[in-house]
């Protein structure tokens, strides 16, 4: 038996499904998106509702939505018919899904959720289904077939479910102009917290370890300075305490290959002028994406002026578990 040959074949077809569903996605969607800002905006929360399957799906949805500060609850359908109900309010938004559309468990409860003043947005793979007759915006999630080999597992149909319902997130997300710092409030925890809420300020080099010098200085000297600093960076300032450039080990090293008799020579001749930069008060994880994107080991902080405070050392990121 070909076990790669038998996943590649799965995965391909949910594949093909989901470019089905990007080529069917339409107008009801953008609706659905401003449906449900709408809703946030006037302080209301959206109902997740779905049976088996797709209620596993809805908690991954809403999971999602309320990591993007989008207030969001899934009800059992059976124990909303028994109390549970009571979570919902007018003004709220139903999100049901169900790929049949014709699930017991969610037809009795809709004339239930009718009484309140609120709308309802299915995902179906079934648009003329009874689900879809009760819905205000019916979300089209039906597949041509299911990644198992049987066509009865729900595979490739709740795939289809659970990528519709991130682009809803994340359209919905852009919409209400959601931020990095929006997201760090909701992220507190663990290494992904610690990376959103710390600020360049934080892990910035000072002091001591910050090791600054005129731009005459000559480069033994400079060496000399980086090594009591324990850094591997130099920043270059001027009399007024400006930031005239930056010499970085490899700067030494390439330099020193070219010609060795160059340590009485001043650092300006072998600096980087006009060296990449981030302000102390932005966040760190902008300063690792910085780091990232322009293949740097250091990166000059500065204040609202101009003028050089600190130095980010992509070595010190891994020891304050940010990387």
């Amino acid at each position: 038996m070909d076990h790669l040959l038998k996943a590649k074949r799965v995965i391909q077809i949910e594949i093909d499904e989901l470019e089905n569903l990007l080529n069917r996605i339409d107008e009801k969607f953008s609706h659905a998106v401003n449906v449900l800002k709408t809703t946030i905006d006037s302080g209301h929360k959206f109902v997740i509702i779905g049976v088996g399957k797709c209620h596993n799906i809805g908690h991954k949805i809403a999971a999602t939505l309320n990591s993007t500060g989008a207030p969001t609850v899934v009800l059992n359908s059976q124990n909303a018919l028994h109390g549970d109900l009571g979570i919902v309010s007018n003004g709220d938004t139903i999100l049901a899904l169900s790929y049949s559309g014709e699930t017991n468990e969610i037809l009795d409860l809709l004339p239930a959720l009718r009484r309140f003043k609120i709308n309802i947005i299915s995902m179906t793979g079934n648009t003329g289904s009874s689900l879809g007759r009760n819905s205000d915006i019916i979300l089209d999630t039906k597949v041509d077939r299911e990644a198992c080999p049987l066509n009865l597992a729900p595979t490739s149909s709740t795939t289809a479910m659970l990528v519709l319902g991130d682009a809803l997130a994340m359209t919905l997300l852009e919409s209400r102009g959601f931020v990095k710092e929006d997201f760090a409030k909701l992220h507190p925890g663990g290494s992904l917290g610690k990376t959103l809420l710390t600020k360049v300020s934080d892990i910035m080099r000072i002091g001591d370890k910050f090791c600054t010098l005129a731009s005459e200085t000559k480069l033994k000297s400079t060496l000399e300075e980086m090594i009591r600093a324990r850094s591997g960076a130099a920043v270059i300032i001027s009399s007024s305490g400006n930031l005239e450039g930056i010499l970085t080990q490899g700067d030494f090293v390439r330099s020193i290959q070219k010609d060795p008799n160059i340590l009485d020579m001043p650092v300006s001749k072998f600096m980087t002028k006009d060296p990449i930069t981030i302000q102390g008060n932005k966040l760190a994880v902008e300063a690792i994406q910085i780091i990232g994107d322009n293949r740097i080991d250091d990166l000059v902080v500065l204040d609202e002026t101009g003028i050089p405070i600190g130095l980010v050392d992509s070595q010190d990121l891994s020891r304050m578990k940010l990387v």
